[in-house]
């Protein structure tokens, strides 16, 4: 069992690597009366096209790794929340573009509750009859969204920032491509994407490490699997896909709503895991000092009424992507459109952009990630997400501090490049003239 000490946070993580490949974290926390387990698996719905080698690569339907994460909790004896739920423990399951992940939290009964995590997902059950059921109910959770004007403007920026690449495509699928899931469709990807090895099991709380992994070994130990393969992904190469500039929808909506993207390009990121993350880092600083609610940018603009309490950022870095998105309500989309440009594209020569005020935000970016190290639930789907290596969510106040003002312009050039910009808008729907 390897043992890492973080002294800046006060925090002892350990961790094993089975004879599976199932990565095992624990973080005890013995202040707190509540455990959290999150049982992750690295695939996610961009995740459509693979194989074991070149030649047995194949296309499955869209919108699959969401419905197997359904389909996980129903088994022959029954439904799983039944199970938690009498041991007192709350589950759930969420799917993203990268993953797919299936968590409780208790604060009793703590051993029963994970290896009930743990053996349900390694329990796949199917059948025709099942998975048919399944298709109505997702069909109207995908409308469900549809319908949602917010929704549709972000993936509406997502078929702009990447026509040919999976992203674009709504986590769900559509109504059309879960209409083709079966269960053998199912099988194929669960043995594929749910062996050990591509999954991490994390557990945070009132817990003793050695105990928790005793519990985990002598509950795979007895179990078979596959031997262990690499998997190949494949996506449409980067640089052939054309970005669309714009688009609109029209929607039933009181106001205008309008996005502004940036497409980051992977080749351009830094190849060093500590230099991937202190980009991440270094980029949301950038945005912060540039349309931060803090910022000369965004009282200017809020002043001349182009921007409003609406209005919102993201940076999103994934496997595989990474894009920066700008949105919110506005009578003059082209305006908001214009205005967010402008200072994307002069950020190198933007004063409020200075070594003061990136002081100021650091300690304020600082502050909010040691108040975020109180949720059991964010220390467990951050650290999870295993984009940098060796360097996790518990080494960001080193890099955070490390940053200096070269490393902002840096990220800057590397992220904000004309051409890698679209912007979506929704519109009210236009009245029938009578």
């Amino acid at each position: 069992m390897r043992k890492i000490r973080y002294e800046q946070i006060d925090e002892t993580l350990y961790s094993e690597v089975l004879d599976n490949g199932l990565k095992v974290f624990v973080l005890p926390k013995p202040d707190f009366h509540k455990t959290y387990g999150l049982f992750s698996t690295n695939y996610g719905s961009i995740d459509n096209e693979f194989g074991y080698t070149k030649d047995t690569i194949q296309k499955v339907p869209d919108g699959i790794a969401h419905f197997l994460e359904h389909k996980m909790f129903e088994k022959e004896a029954g439904d799983v929340f039944q199970v938690f739920g009498k041991n007192g423990a709350s589950a759930n399951a969420f799917t993203s573009f990268t993953r797919t992940s299936y968590l409780f939290s208790a604060t009793d009964k703590i051993k029963e509750n994970l290896l009930t995590l743990v053996d349900f997902v390694q329990d796949p059950y199917f059948t025709k009859m099942t998975v048919e059921k399944e298709k109505g109910i997702i069909g109207q959770e995908i409308q469900m969204y549809q319908d949602d004007p917010d929704w549709r403007l972000f993936f509406g920026l997502l078929q702009n920032l990447y026509p040919d690449h999976p992203l674009h495509i709504d986590i769900a699928g559509t109504v059309e491509s879960i209409a083709e899931i079966t269960a053998e469709d199912l099988y194929h990807c669960y043995h594929t994407f749910y062996h050990p090895s591509n999954m991490t099991l994390f557990v945070v709380g009132n817990v003793d490490p050695k105990e928790v992994l005793s519990w985990i070994k002598d509950n795979q130990n007895p179990k078979e699997f596959a031997p262990i393969r690499d998997i190949i992904r494949h996506f449409p190469s980067e640089e052939k896909t054309t970005i669309k500039k714009t688009g609109r929808l029209q929607m039933a909506v009181q106001r205008p709503k309008a996005v502004v993207g940036v497409k980051g390009l992977q080749k351009d990121l830094p190849k060093d895991n500590r230099e991937l993350l202190q980009f991440k880092m270094a980029t949301s600083l950038l945005l912060q000092l540039l349309l931060g609610n803090t910022s000369k940018n965004y009282l200017r603009l809020y002043n001349d009424g182009v921007l409003d309490d609406s209005f919102g950022y993201e940076f999103s870095m994934d496997r595989g992507f990474h894009f920066a998105d700008f949105s919110g309500d506005t009578d003059e989309p082209e305006r908001f459109l214009e205005a967010i440009k402008e200072v994307l594209l002069n950020f190198s020569k933007d004063p409020g952009i200075n070594e003061n005020s990136l002081n100021l935000l650091k300690k304020k970016m600082l502050g909010k990630y040691f108040q975020s190290l109180n949720s059991l639930e964010y220390i467990a789907n951050q650290f999870t997400q295993g984009l940098f290596g060796e360097w996790t969510l518990f080494d960001l106040p080193e890099v955070i501090s490390s940053i200096q003002l070269k490393d902002v312009l840096k990220a800057g050039d590397q992220l904000i490049k004309e051409e890698k910009i679209s912007s979506f808008f929704i519109e009210p729907l236009k009245r029938k003239e009578s």
